[in-house]
């Protein structure tokens, strides 16, 4: 393996955080901080740190056993659990394409509005960015490659980082608040919901599987390289940390305000232009650039790193096998889910109801942590299959049940939330 430049030491941890943050985790971050101050802001910390641990964990199966966790999980728990995560990968794909079509669509009609001002030309936009966004995702995955995509990563989170960074450096929060919040683990009354919701929302869900494939890219195979990857987690999980800080200080200057997803982020984009004053349309301006650099991060990452997961499925339903065994991207099972995952979820747009995706995509996506970190305690605590130096340890097993437990309560408030609105 050549590490002749620094970033390809961590850029598979950028990667992560440029995927795993998107429009509706800074709002949702945003949100929590109008709601409860910055008095939450170590729950931003320990959000990311838990999925630091279960990035880990699938990275540490993969050098160790020489598979991906999904062919792991294939062939050490039984092909129904191809079947049952193939449905499930369908249903995520068309439900996450749809949401990032959308948050393009309804971001990029605020930079540059094409049908005029109104609900009607705003509907339009929506449609029409969104299928661009979509379209030059595909080029950029496929005339480029995987060097590309990842310079293209690198600077859509660069310009994220900086804005959004920038952004609440500017509002100068108070020291004290700032430091208390990181520090002390304290909950405000009435706040457990957005707590909980804040801690869950960090780093994405099944895009967590993608950094396996993105680490063979760079030809890291063997145990020997648990190191490197660690710290490659670290840095991204570092900076969607330090986003989501970001967010809740953000938040919690402007308070409360309706909406959610990239049309709060919006939102949020218009009062900072009242807020800064003569500065104003320059925040205004540089934060709706980096909210649709977060927008288009997601969107890139998804579309480029989830087919590697329909592919892998597809060779393992094929009887295909076989230790460090990298996804050919030019064979159609590649090919095939990336047209897909860039054109039917079109018809989200167009054809469904949105509140109604967003009610299933919120029963989906709680489903998903749970599921990984049982089985990550199942297979890296078996010697017989990852070697005795590999298995977890025991602080491991209790923040993966920790993991488990905690993703549970998060997923049932956000199935009760979302069927039964208050």
């Amino acid at each position: 393996m050549k590490l002749g430049k620094p970033l390809h030491r961590i850029g598979p941890g950028i990667l992560v955080a440029a995927t795993g943050v998107g429009a509706g985790d800074l709002a949702a971050a945003s949100l929590a901080g109008a709601a409860l101050g910055l008095t939450v802001l170590w729950a931003v910390l320990l959000g990311a740190f838990v999925k630091f641990v279960l990035n880990e964990g699938i990275t540490r199966w993969q050098l160790a056993a020489g598979t991906t966790l999904v062919e792991g999980c294939v062939e050490r728990l039984g092909r129904p659990v191809l079947w049952i995560f193939l449905v499930y990968l369908a249903v995520w794909s068309f439900l996450v394409a749809a949401a990032l079509m959308s948050a393009a669509g309804v971001t990029m009609h605020a930079i540059f509005p094409l049908a005029g001002t109104g609900p009607v030309a705003a509907a339009t936009d929506k449609i029409l960015y969104g299928i661009v966004h979509s379209l030059l995702a595909v080029a950029l995955v496929k005339l480029g490659g995987f060097r590309l995509f990842e310079t293209v990563m690198g600077v859509a989170i660069a310009v994220m980082f900086v804005t959004v960074v920038a952004t609440a450096v500017a509002m100068r929060p108070p020291l004290g608040e700032l430091v208390s919040g990181l520090m002390l683990p304290i909950i405000p009354p009435g706040g457990a919901s957005w707590t909980v919701a804040l801690m869950g929302g960090v780093g994405g869900t099944v895009t967590v599987l993608c950094y396996g494939y993105w680490i063979r890219e760079e030809g890291r195979e063997g145990i020997g390289e648990l190191s490197l990857c660690r710290l490659d987690l670290a840095v991204g999980y570092a900076m969607t940390a330090i986003f989501g800080v970001a967010m809740v200080i953000i938040g919690s200057s402007l308070g409360l305000m309706e909406g959610g997803g990239a049309t709060l982020v919006v939102k949020i984009a218009g009062q900072l232009e009242s807020v800064f004053g003569s500065a104003g349309p320059l925040a205004k301006w540089a934060f709706l650039a980096g909210a649709w650099g977060a927008v288009f991060s997601s969107m890139l990452g998804v579309w480029q790193s989830v087919p590697y997961l329909f592919a892998d499925l597809w060779r393992l339903m094929h009887g295909g096998c076989g230790r460090n065994m990298k996804v050919d991207t030019a064979l159609l099972p590649y090919q095939a889910y990336l047209y897909a995952i860039a054109t039917v979820p079109i018809l989200g747009l167009v054809a469904f109801n949105f509140q109604s995706m967003q009610k299933v995509y919120a029963v989906v996506g709680a489903l998903f942590i749970p599921m990984l970190a049982a089985a990550l305690l199942v297979l890296n605590d078996r010697a017989d299959w990852i070697g005795e130096r590999n298995e977890n340890s025991r602080w491991t097993v209790a923040l993966l049940i920790a993991a488990l437990v905690f993703f549970v309560l998060v997923g049932a408030i956000e199935i009760r939330d979302s069927l039964f609105p208050r």
